[in-house]
């Protein structure tokens, strides 16, 4: 199994609040927070820190079938919420879970799409994990290999958003008891490609401003009002090396993206990685292959990671969380429960540059 030979990588961005009242949501659903939604047949898992022995909270799901795959795919981000391990490398885990197609055709869910209008529709009896039981629906799966797709867009006025909001996290912290749980939202997809022509208007238009005010003396304010060359040269001279810059160059095409999904492609460190990191990343522990990049979480994911139910906001500290699996992502027909991948966790060295 191998994803495409083109090496694509695409971007997630946050994409609205998920109101369980209005969204369901399964294991097809790509989104920031909430509970897990596992795939039918994949036993359920509370993982907890291997540093203070704590719940972990969930902070990510993706979708992300390889090209050519009987199976579908998942990927479950946690993470210690506790101040005292915020940042540190084992207070992140990442469980990959699979599952056959044909063994969840008869009761396949639906992407998260608007659940009826229904006064029982979320009633103590409904599905907490989000599997379709009374119709199939045909739309396309939003995944990460295959190409670029788009979320369910969320519109709805500021004063209902923040009604639905209240309502969600009242919700989510009396259904899970104990279990921590973040604020929930929908990613969407887009091919980092398909950002390139806007960098060269953008450019285009730069060396205009600057080509007026050699003509005509005068000068402009950036545009704006950031000067990201200028910021670059600065973070590169603070930081002794262009690392960090390039970092930040690289992610200007998109300052809010959440995400970045490049498998077997090459990551983007946000500061200098250990000289051995082919050593550091450990052989999968199912077969013993070897592991390779598959995605990593961005800065901006930090500010919107808050605690569901007015907890406030536990920010969990991070630069960059690279996620490594298993080449061969291996997997039998058999298997039930998630494996263990590998995160490598980078703080941020100057956070209030993305701020």
């Amino acid at each position: 199994m191998a994803s495409s030979a083109r090496e694509l990588t695409l971007i997630g961005v946050c994409d609205g609040d998920i109101d369980p009242r209005r969204h369901k949501t399964s294991f097809l659903t790509n989104k920031v927070g909430g509970p897990p939604d596992w795939s039918p047949l994949t036993a359920r898992q509370s993982p907890c820190c291997g540093r203070c022995g704590s719940t972990l909270v969930h902070a990510v799901q993706i979708y992300c079938p390889l090209d050519a795959s009987r199976f579908h795919r998942n990927l479950h981000l946690f993470a210690c919420p506790q101040s005292e391990c915020r940042g540190g490398p084992q207070c992140w885990r990442v469980l990959r879970s699979q599952c056959l197609e044909t063994a969840v055709t008869a009761s396949r869910p639906a992407p998260a799409q608007e659940a009826p209008r229904s006064a029982t529709a979320w009633c103590d009896s409904a599905d907490d994990w989000g599997v379709e039981e009374e119709e199939e629906e045909e739309e396309e799966e939003d995944g990460w290999s295959g190409g670029k797709n788009s979320h369910v867009q969320v519109e709805r006025e500021a004063s209902e958003r923040d009604v639905n909001s209240q309502l969600q996290d009242l919700s989510l912290a009396e259904s899970q008891g104990d279990v921590p749980i973040l604020r929930s939202f929908f990613i969407s997809v887009v091919d980092e490609s398909d950002l390139a022509g806007e960098e060269d208007d953008l450019q285009h238009v730069q060396q205009l401003l600057k080509d007026y005010e050699k003509r005509e003396g005068v000068v402009v304010r950036a545009l704006g009002g950031v000067d990201l060359e200028e910021k670059y040269e600065k973070a590169s001279a603070r930081h002794g090396d262009g690392l960090f810059a390039k970092f930040m160059k690289k992610i200007s095409l998109c300052p809010q993206q959440i995400l970045r999904y490049c498998h077997g492609g090459e990551p983007l460190f946000i500061c200098k990685p250990p000289p051995n990191m082919a050593a550091v990343v450990p052989a999968c522990g199912i077969c013993g292959g070897s592991r390779m990049f598959e995605l990593q979480l961005m800065p901006a994911l930090v500010g919107v990671l808050q605690m569901a139910g007015g907890g406030g906001g536990t920010e969990l500290e991070f630069g960059t969380v690279l996620v490594y699996s298993c080449t061969n992502s291996c997997w039998t027909a058999e298997s039930q429960s998630a494996v263990d991948e590998f995160c490598f966790v980078q703080l941020d060295p100057d956070q209030q540059l993305f701020k």
